[in-house]
């Protein structure tokens, strides 16, 4: 039933906002130039890897991060519209649209044995992290709530989850990390912070 909603509402929403994907599509090759996509591999159910799309909000470089994003991606970043490509995901079926968020593949790697269980379900577009804090959480705190949902998944859950995260994204909260313009880092939850 989860997948059958999954390409049904992805389907539709890749539609509804075919001309939305080709107007940022043309205005990202006028800012950026090529490539329009950001992709990067993140670990997916049970920790198989695939290829992540998401607008480009960066300038390429060495620089840190902060210096590389422009107005505009920040402007992608907290409407969230840098996120429209990973439908093309769902619809494939690497992800869901709910579900713990897919993080990079180096990642795999530094979980506990019990933040691994965040992969016991298909990665999502928003999940319960994300309307509990997003990117404001601590990491532990993140995959704690990702393990939560594992426990207590259901499609009236979903539901909910999707309900909140139209209404947090239209109030732009918690983007990026306090004092970032992105999320730091996770190197284990045994490691010093960074």
């Amino acid at each position: 039933m989860k997948r059958f909603i999954d390409i049904i509402i992805s389907i539709s929403l890749i539609s509804m906002l075919a001309p939305t994907i080709i107007g940022l599509c043309a205005l990202q090759l006028i800012i950026f130039g090529r490539p329009v996509f950001f992709s990067q591999k993140r670990g997916g159910y049970h920790g198989r890897t695939f290829r992540i799309f998401k607008f480009r909000t960066m300038h390429l470089g060495q620089e840190a991060d902060a210096e590389r994003i422009t107005r505009w991606g920040h402007f992608l970043r907290n409407s969230s519209l840098d996120e429209i490509p990973e439908l093309w995901n769902v619809l494939k079926g690497d992800m869901s649209l709910v579900g713990p968020r897919p993080l990079p593949i180096q990642y795999l790697e530094r979980y506990s044995p019990e933040q691994k269980r965040r992969h016991d379900v298909v990665p999502g577009l928003t999940g319960w992290a994300q309307i509990n804090g997003r990117n404001g959480l601590t990491w532990e705190k993140q995959f704690e709530l990702d393990c939560w949902y594992i426990d207590h998944h259901s499609c009236l859950l979903d539901l909910k989850i999707m309900a909140i995260t139209i209404y947090k994204v239209i109030g732009r909260k918690n983007i990026s990390a306090p004092g970032s313009a992105t999320r730091s880092e996770f190197f284990g939850s045994n490691s010093p912070p960074q």
